[in-house]
């Protein structure tokens, strides 16, 4: 079965579930189980989730998990929701979980406009290194080691996939595997001492602002067209929208943006908890919740935006 067509099943159980749709959900819904896998986009976007559920009188919670582990657990029923699929990068991990029917994607992306693939600092750009093919040529500069993000991740498959094949010239590099975190603080280390570095980039993401960096051409037959260009998708376990149809309707109206997202992610990258940073963005900016709380009603069945409203005004 295709993935339009598991959307398409989607949109049918939302319409099947008339209105209001609290009434036909499960009591089992008040509990929704979100996974996090460790990037702070998806800690942002996943925070604001919460903190709009929470208002709602919903219980989200929220489990940390590589991605292989976030899809099992949704392929088990032990998780609902999981707000960060970037298409294409991410599609070899999640596509056998939807063509078994184990997972189903939602109508419509939660993020257009995003980006994910390999990065340098401008300076070194600036000698040379501006595509995936000029990569070898500063081997010596860079040690043999493209540095990607924790074990696991659908980023390090395609990197370790080159290195592996030996595209690009690739096969004495080393992936060097670590946090969002770590990686991040070793590109800013390297960019103040203007060392050499090729690192896994992406955007949304506050590191567009925080150093100045090129994404590299000539990736495209790995990371994506258009230099990684990428969507961002949020997908449910199968049988979740028609046991919630509320929740999933809220979910549906998600969207994102990426100057949302940077203003979310940039508190936590401080240490701040996602779901504080959340409340403290949405407050500042309560029109943002409005357009998602479309035919949403709270747990109870009392007027959604209203029960938002209510709760970021205390």
């Amino acid at each position: 079965m295709s993935i339009d067509v598991h959307s398409l099943l989607f949109a049918a159980a939302l319409a099947l579930a008339g209105s209001p749709a609290h009434a036909l959900e499960d009591a089992s819904c008040k509990k929704v189980r979100f996974v996090d896998v460790g990037w702070s986009d998806i800690a942002a976007t996943t925070g604001m989730a919460t903190v709009v559920l929470q208002a709602l009188g919903y219980n989200p919670t929220v489990t940390i998990a590589s991605i292989p582990i976030a899809f099992a657990g949704m392929k088990n029923k032990q998780i609902d929701v999981f707000l960060g699929y970037w298409k294409p990068s991410m599609t070899p991990e999640i596509e056998p979980f939807i063509k078994d029917g184990h997972i189903q994607l939602l109508a419509t992306p939660n993020l257009v406009g995003a980006r994910y693939t390999l990065a340098v600092p401008s300076y070194l750009y600036d000698k040379g290194l501006r595509s995936f093919d000029d990569i070898a040529k500063f081997s010596k500069d860079l040690g043999g080691k493209i540095h990607g993000i924790e074990s696991g991740s659908d980023g390090n498959a395609l990197i370790a996939g080159m290195i592996k094949g030996n595209r690009f010239g690739l096969k004495d590099f080393k992936l060097v595997e670590a946090s969002e975190a770590a990686m991040l603080a070793e590109a800013q280390r390297a960019n103040r001492a203007r060392k050499a570095i090729v690192f896994l980039g992406w955007e949304p993401h506050p590191m567009n602002v925080q150093m100045k960096m090129h994404y590299l051409s000539g990736g495209d037959a790995v990371f994506g067209p258009e230099m990684g260009a990428a969507t961002v998708h949020t997908a449910v376990s199968a049988g979740f929208a028609a046991k919630c149809p509320n929740v999933a309707a809220f979910l549906n109206n998600l969207q994102f943006t990426a100057d949302m997202q940077n203003k979310v992610m940039g508190p936590i990258l401080g240490k701040v908890k996602p779901v504080t940073a959340a409340r403290s963005f949405l407050k500042s900016n309560p029109g943002v919740v409005e357009p998602w709380l479309k035919g949403v009603t709270s747990l109870d069945g009392k007027d959604g935006l209203t029960a938002v409203t209510a709760a970021l005004t205390k």
